[in-house]
């Protein structure tokens, strides 16, 4: 019992003369997943297919025909085709629906013997195998959120909040049918899986952002890593969206995020005092607090000397210095390195010019030393300086 290709392009008004029956589906609209196909045409039964009869298939449907309850022949591939009860399943799979098909049927399908004898019944039911959009979700209690920020040293869980939108495509019918919808009366929507589905991926959020916080991805970041969110949910609900009901996300869209005002003010501050790593710039936020007290001092009339008094002791018992801090600042950055082509002038000043910017000298004949300004020998020139022990280019 399988499919044959018909010719393409004849006409709907003469199906009469030349197939039994006409099956064919309308355009599904995006909240109905599946539909039992209707026989326009020359009537009878519509859970009888008879040898002959012709099955139209729209761009965005897979077509399945099951017989006694289980499926037995399916198409996903845009067509009009003819049915002969005589030959092997045809299994045409189509663009966009899961590679282990075929393997799916052999377990779930039926296998037919020859012979064209019709059984007691026989239905054709059409899949809608276009991306579902436009479903919405939202985290109803924060879930946990690992910040990860080497620069602060920063590693703490903290509790977010996330809402969006996602997407999904049936990309195994077969098994959507045999575990979701099996012989339904007229039409399965969406409405009627939408809120175990919703159930599914906000348990399965909070493994696979653990997922992306490995990856260092801050959780502000995470509207920018949607395709990564949606990867990391397909691998989580694989067992119980693409293994069992044949459904796969497509895309994960998150429209915003928070975190607890509490966890965001920890994370600032942590990340604020590791920039004070850096002595200079430490010196610089104290001598800016040190500036705004004294103008806080100042406005105070009849406080201001005892403000002052108090800064003073403060810096007298231990208190840090800016001058201090500065200086530090300054002995820890690297010291720099002279210019290529430079020369030292006997007293002292790197020059790269042909006279010495503090005192006139020319520029001493012959190779010299760019770090020292020791004479070198011009027709030996060695690697490294003689006094110095500095690399010359």
């Amino acid at each position: 019992m399988g499919l044959i290709k018909a010719a393409l392009g004849s006409a709907i008004g003469a199906l009469g003369d030349q197939f039994k029956d006409y099956f064919v589906c309308d355009a599904l609209p995006t909240d109905v997943l599946a539909v039992k196909g209707r026989k326009k045409g020359n009537g009878g039964s519509d859970n009888i297919i008879t040898t002959g009869s012709k099955i139209a298939v729209a761009t965005g449907q897979c077509m399945l025909i099951v017989e006694q309850g289980k499926v037995v022949d399916i198409c996903g591939e845009p067509g009009e085709y003819t049915y002969d009860a005589s030959t092997e399943p045809s299994l045409f799979g189509g663009k966009g629906l899961a590679g282990n098909i075929k393997d799916v049927f052999a377990n779930i399908g039926k296998r037919f013997t020859f012979g064209g004898d019709e059984p007691n019944d026989q239905r054709i039911y059409y899949v809608n195998t276009k991306e579902i959009v436009g479903n919405k979700y939202g985290t109803p209690s924060p879930v946990p959120f690992r910040v990860v920020d080497k620069n602060a040293g920063l590693d703490m869980d903290i509790d977010i909040r996330c809402f969006g939108e996602y997407s999904y495509r049936i990309t195994n019918p077969i098994l959507f049918y045999t575990n979701i919808c099996g012989n339904m009366a007229d039409e399965y929507s969406r409405e009627e899986i939408d809120s175990q589905l919703k159930t599914e991926l906000l348990t399965a959020l909070q493994p696979a952002l653990a997922k992306i916080s490995e990856m260092g991805i801050r959780y502000s970041a995470l509207p920018a890593h949607a395709a990564e969110i949606a990867q990391a949910l397909n691998e989580q609900l694989s067992n119980q969206w693409r293994d069992l009901r044949g459904i796969e996300i497509v895309a994960f869209g998150v429209s915003s995020v928070s975190a607890s005002e509490e966890d965001e003010a920890t994370i600032k501050q942590m990340q604020r005092n590791a920039a004070y790593k850096d002595p200079t710039l430490a010196a610089a936020n104290l001598a800016g607090a040190q500036a705004q007290a004294m103008m806080d001092a100042a406005k105070n009339a009849g406080g201001a000397a005892i403000g002052f008094m108090g800064m003073n002791a403060a810096q007298g018992t231990g208190g840090l210095n800016a001058n201090a801090l500065y200086q530090a600042g300054a002995a820890a950055a690297p010291a720099a390195q002279p210019a290529a082509g430079s020369w030292t002038c006997a007293c002292g000043t790197v020059n790269t010019g042909k006279f010495c910017s503090a005192c006139g000298k020319p520029k001493p004949a012959g190779l010299t030393c760019p770090s020292c300004g020791a004479a070198l020998d011009a027709a030996n020139p060695p690697k490294f300086c003689p006094e110095c022990g500095k690399p010359l280019k």
